[in-house]
C-alpha cells in the first residue's frame, strides 16, 4: 500500500487504483453465473455491499465475485462495519467504480509532521494543523479515501473473449476500459440504471418521472422516451403548438394507424410463414435420419449442407445450371465457396421406406472410397426430398459419349478400358464395401467419364432415386428398362446378379454403339439383349459390331468380350458370373490387348497375366477358347 500514499497537500482529486480490490482471483472461487446468487448478505451494518462485493461467509464463496472482492463484516465500537483486510470501507459506488474506506494518518517521528491520502472533498486546511497534533485529532486518525476499482487486469477486449468469467452480464450494459491504470468495469447503458454485474441488473429509467424537456405528452420507452402532443396541436421545434390545420392531424394519424396495421400484419403473417418453414425443415431433417446422420459424420469430410447454401451454389436451380435430367429428378452444375465445381442432384420423388432409412444409407455411402466410384460429398435433408451433391466430373456420360456422336473415334482400348474401371467399381461395392452396397440401376448413363476417360460410376446405392436420360423410361420397380435383369421382374429380389445382368448390357452398347431399346424396330429387334444373343447363337457376331472396332486383328478380343457379356446376361442369376470376375477377365483383356508380344513367350505370359487369370479362363466352360487359353496351348506346342 506504500506506493499510494502521497503528500497532505497535494492539490486536486485524487484517484487510484486498489490493487487488491481491483485483481481478479477467478480461480480461487467458483465465478457466479449471472452475477450474485439468492441468500446472499447484501448489507453490513449502515453500509450496501453491492455485487460485485460481496460479505465473507465459508459457507457461501460464490456472494463476491471473486476473492479480491471479499469484505469482512466485522464489530468496530459495538457496530457492524465491513472491513478489507483492516481497512473500514465506508460506502461503495458500482456505477463510478468506486470505494471509500478509512485509512490511516501517517506520522513521522516530529509529531507535527503528517503524511495521508484522503478525498479532496473532505479536507479543509486550517493553520492550526502547522506545529501542532490538531489535523490528527480532528480525524482521531483516520481520514476517508476514495479509490477507484475494476473487475479484472484484462482490457474489455480481451475479457470478453471468455465468456464464462465476463463481467458485464446485465442486457444492456456495456465494458469500459480503465483510464487510470490496468483493468475494466462495467456500466449500464444511456438510458439504465442498476447493477451491470448482476443479469438484467440494468433497469430502464423512466424519463417521464423526472425533468424532461418535453412540452406536451412524455412517453417513457426502453432506454428513452418520445414527446407528443395533445390533440390539436403538433411538435414544431420541439414545442406543442396550436395546428391551424387541425384536421390535417387526424387524416394523417389514421394514415399512420392503417400503414402501421398493415405492416404489423404483413410482418406477423411472414413471421409465422417462416416458422411454419422452420418446422417443415426441422420435420424433414428428423424424418431423413438427420440426427443419426449428424452424429455419425462429426469430424469427417461429409456435409450436410442447407437449403439456401444449395440454392446460392446453383443460382437458385437455375435452369442454365442444368447437367442431365430425366423421369425421377435433375442433376445441375454448382459452385461451392465460390469455386468449387460440384454435381447437385435435385430428386422427385422417394418412398417412406427410404425417408426411415435415408440417413443410414448416407452413412454407409459416405465412407465408399474408390477412385473409380464418383465420391459423395454431402446431402440436405431439410427438404420433402433429399438433394444430394458429388463430386464433379467433367467429361459427361458414358451414354453420351457412345450413342450422341457417332462420328467420333472410340478405340477398342479405350472401350476395354471403360468396361475394365466401371467393373472394378461395381466389384468393389459387391465385395469390398461393408456393408456390400447393390449398385440397382446400372447403365451407361450412370457410368460418368474425366478428361482422360477415366470411369466413375455414380448413383451407387440410390438408384431409385436418378435421374434418366430421355431416351429411357423407368418402370415401377427400381432400375431402368433395357437394363433391368429378367430374373428381378419376376421376383422383385434385387442381388449382385441383378447388376451384373444391367453391366452385360454396358458392355454390348460398347461393342455395338447400339441404345439397350430401339422402339423403332422391328418387335424381335428392339431389345439389344435380344439381338445380341441370336446373333452369337447363329454365329452372326460381326453383323451387330460396331465397325470402328471390328477388325481381323480384333476379332479374338472381341469374341472373348462378347462371350463374356453372354455370360453376363444368362436368364439365371446363379450362372452369370460375379463382378469380381467380370472384373478380372477384363483385365486379362487389357494386359493382351496392350502386350500381345506377350503370347510368344509361355513365361512372360504366365507373369503378366497371372496365375488367377489363368485359371479362371481354364474353368469357363463355354463354346470358344479364350485367348488366353489358345495362347498358352500354342506356346507349349512351340516347346
Amino acid at each position: 500500500m506504500e506506493r499510494h500514499q502521497l503528500l497532505l497537500l497535494l492539490p486536486g482529486c485524487l484517484l487510484l487504483y486498489l490493487g487488491a480490490i481491483a485483481t481478479l482471483a477467478a480461480a480461487d472461487v467458483a465465478i457466479p453465473a449471472g452475477g450474485q446468487p439468492p441468500g446472499c448478505r447484501t448489507r453490513c451494518g449502515d453500509v450496501d455491499i453491492p455485487y460485485p462485493f460481496g460479505i465473507i461467509d465459508p459457507d457461501r464463496p460464490d456472494c463476491a465475485y471473486s476473492r479480491g472482492f471479499q469484505l469482512n463484516c466485522t464489530s468496530v465500537n459495538g457496530a457492524a462495519r465491513p472491513m478489507f483486510h483492516n481497512i473500514e470501507v465506508t460506502n461503495i459506488s458500482v456505477p463510478n467504480g468506486k470505494a471509500w474506506m478509512k485509512t490511516n494518518i501517517s506520522s513521522q517521528s516530529s509529531p507535527c509532521n503528517y503524511m495521508v491520502v484522503m478525498e479532496t472533498s473532505e479536507f479543509n486546511f486550517s493553520t492550526t494543523y502547522v506545529n501542532s497534533t490538531v489535523f490528527s485529532d480532528t480525524y482521531k486518525g483516520m481520514v476517508p479515501t476514495v479509490l477507484d476499482w475494476t473487475v479484472e487486469w484484462k482490457k474489455c477486449e480481451e475479457a470478453k473473449e471468455n465468456r464464462t468469467s465476463y463481467a458485464c452480464v446485465s442486457s444492456n450494459s456495456y465494458c469500459v476500459d480503465a483510464t487510470n491504470g490496468r483493468g475494466y468495469r462495467c456500466k449500464c447503458s444511456d438510458g439504465y440504471k442498476g447493477n451491470p454485474y448482476i443479469t438484467d441488473g440494468c433497469e430502464d429509467i423512466d424519463e417521464c418521472q423526472d425533468a424532461h424537456p418535453c412540452t406536451g405528452i412524455c412517453i417513457n420507452t426502453q432506454g428513452s422516451y418520445t414527446c407528443t402532443c395533445q390533440r390539436g396541436k403538433h411538435l414544431i421545434d420541439g414545442v406543442c403548438k396550436q395546428s391551424s390545420s387541425s384536421w390535417i392531424i387526424p387524416v394523417i394519424g389514421g394514415s399512420i394507424g392503417v400503414v402501421t396495421l398493415v405492416t404489423i400484419v404483413t410482418c406477423a403473417y411472414l413471421i409465422q410463414e417462416r416458422n411454419k418453414l422452420h418446422s417443415i425443415k426441422q420435420k424433414y431433417f428428423r424424418q431423413h435420419g438427420g440426427r443419426l446422420l449428424f452424429e455419425e459424420m462429426k469430424g469427417t469430410a461429409f456435409k450436410i449442407f442447407t437449403e439456401e447454401e444449395l440454392q446460392k451454389a446453383t443460382n437458385n436451380f437455375d435452369e442454365k445450371k442444368i447437367l442431365g435430367h430425366g423421369g425421377h429428378g435433375t442433376v445441375y452444375k454448382g459452385f461451392l465457396n465460390g469455386n468449387t465445381e460440384v454435381a447437385i442432384k435435385r430428386c422427385k420423388t422417394i418412398d417412406e421406406q427410404q425417408k426411415k432409412e435415408f440417413g443410414k444409407e448416407m452413412v454407409i455411402l459416405s465412407q465408399v472410397n474408390h477412385k473409380n466410384i464418383v465420391k459423395l460429398l454431402g446431402c440436405c435433408l431439410e427438404v420433402e426430398v433429399p438433394i444430394l451433391v458429388y463430386e464433379f466430373i467433367a467429361n459427361g456420360t458414358l451414354f453420351h459419349l457412345i450413342h450422341d456422336g457417332h462420328s467420333r473415334h472410340i478405340s477398342i482400348s479405350t472401350r476395354l478400358q471403360i468396361a475394365h474401371q466401371s467393373a472394378e467399381a461395381l466389384a468393389y461395392l459387391h465385395s469390398w464395401a461393408s456393408p456390400p452396397i447393390l449398385h440397382g440401376d446400372v447403365k451407361s448413363s450412370n457410368i460418368l467419364l474425366d478428361g482422360d476417360f477415366t470411369a466413375k460410376v455414380s448413383d451407387f446405392g440410390a438408384s431409385i432415386l436418378a435421374p434418366t436420360d430421355d431416351a429411357q423410361f423407368v418402370t415401377f420397380v427400381q432400375g431402368t428398362r433395357g437394363y433391368l435383369d429378367p430374373e428381378y421382374m419376376q421376383t422383385w429380389k434385387l442381388t449382385d446378379k441383378s447388376d451384373v445382368y444391367s453391366f452385360g448390357v454396358v458392355v454390348l452398347e460398347l461393342l455395338t454403339r447400339k441404345k439397350p431399346l430401339n422402339f423403332d424396330g422391328l418387335e424381335d429387334e428392339k431389345s439389344l439383349s435380344v439381338r445380341f444373343l441370336s446373333a452369337v447363337k447363329e454365329n452372326k457376331l460381326e453383323e451387330i459390331l460396331d465397325d470402328q472396332i471390328k477388325s481381323e486383328e480384333n476379332m479374338e478380343i472381341l469374341e472373348e468380350i462378347a462371350e463374356l457379356a453372354r455370360r453376363c446376361l444368362e436368364m439365371c442369376g446363379e450362372n452369370r458370373p460375379s463382378m469380381k470376375e467380370v472384373a478380372e477377365k477384363l483385365d486379362s483383356l487389357r494386359k493382351v490387348l496392350h502386350h500381345p508380344w506377350a503370347l510368344h513367350n509361355l513365361e512372360e505370359a504366365e507373369s503378366l497375366l497371372g496365375e488367377s487369370s489363368i485359371v479362371s479362363s481354364e474353368v469357363v466352360s463355354t463354346g470358344n477358347f479364350s485367348i488366353e487359353k489358345k495362347s498358352l496351348i500354342g506356346l507349349e506346342s512351340g516347346r
